[in-house]
């Protein structure tokens, strides 16, 4: 008998499928970002992010309940303050509105895994990611800053701090400043690389950090540029970083790719805001099944190598993971 030849398809109920897939997903890899406002009770819509809330301090227990019902056990906190000045300093204050939402969420669950953004951007009035010298970031002196906001992160309580800055030397700076201060074994998650991007608009709304002139692509990287990810990388591993990532996700799966295969450390990717809202008003418009969109767009940046996925999809990720819809 003649035997024709035939694809090598996996044959077989859906069943089998799922016990053979090649990338595997957990709610455990999945953080929710999450934005406080200081001046805010309740919560409030985020226009530019369909979805998603400001939350007031008093709302955060709410915020937490609702990650943890649908089996996200991680945060990443972006803090909108009630004062701003050219250097940021709310940012490393003692009562700023990071270190009370740390405080307020590990009183309501100290098992809830908090990541902290340590970056001056949402707290500096002219909107760049560090202390100024004429119209120019200076990154040497604002090293120190980005290490008293980390400390102070630490003494509230963050499980993580995550530097999202790009300033040259930073993850040395605040790994010093740890260890000096007996935060030894407190991790760094660093933002490696992490583009001058056009997909951080709704974002930059909703954290009221738009630069007030200029832009950050003097500190942040050039979507051209490939190696020089992996050098950015390979210099914060040697500072100390405990994990990568790169930022945004989507447009970037080649630069996962190669930073998941050429370092050891966890790597995590943020699926950014510009991704979130074009999926959300694609979806709205009917052009596509969103929910779809949303889980095949997560298993790509995974399949690309990512351990961790930052997205604000993390919620409705979750429960697709657990339902068996993708995992």
């Amino acid at each position: 008998m003649e035997l024709t030849k035939r694809p090598r398809r996996l044959r077989g109920t859906d069943t089998i499928r799922r016990l053979c897939r090649e990338t595997r997903l957990s709610p455990d890899s999945l953080i929710y970002p999450l934005f406080v406002d200081e001046t805010l009770s309740g919560r409030r819509p985020i226009p530019s992010l369909p979805g998603q809330y400001h939350y007031g301090l008093d709302a955060l227990p709410q915020a937490v309940e609702e990650c943890l019902q649908a089996g996200v056990n991680s945060c990443l906190l972006f803090g909108l303050p009630k004062e701003k000045d050219p250097l940021g300093s709310s940012a490393w204050a003692e009562n700023g509105v990071i270190q009370q939402a740390i405080r307020q969420i590990k009183q309501h669950d100290p098992d809830f895994y908090v990541v902290t953004d340590v970056c001056l951007c949402e707290y500096t009035d002219h909107g760049h990611c560090g202390a100024l010298r004429g119209r120019e970031v200076d990154n040497d002196p604002t090293l120190e800053l980005l290490a008293r906001t980390a400390l102070s992160h630490a003494q509230a309580g963050a499980d993580l701090v995550a530097p999202s800055d790009m300033m040259d030397g930073r993850v040395a700076a605040i790994r010093q400043t740890l260890d000096q201060a007996g935060f030894e074994s407190l991790p760094i998650l660093s933002y490696s690389a992490k583009y001058a991007s056009a997909f951080y608009g709704p974002f930059r709304a909703a954290a009221g950090s738009a630069p007030s002139f200029g832009d950050r692509r003097g500190y942040q990287m050039d979507p051209h540029n490939r190696n020089e990810a992996l050098k950015e990388c390979a210099l914060d591993v040697e500072e100390g970083a405990d994990l990568l990532m790169v930022k945004p996700a989507l447009a970037y799966l080649d630069v996962i790719r190669e930073v998941s295969q050429a370092f050891p450390l966890p790597l995590a990717a943020y699926s950014v805001s510009g991704e979130y809202a074009m999926i959300k008003a694609a979806g709205q418009a009917g052009l596509i099944d969103e929910h779809r969109v949303m889980c095949e767009s997560a298993l790509s940046i995974f399949r690309a190598g990512a351990d961790i996925l930052i997205t604000y999809f993390a919620k409705e990720l979750a429960q697709a993971i657990r339902s068996g819809e993708i995992g």
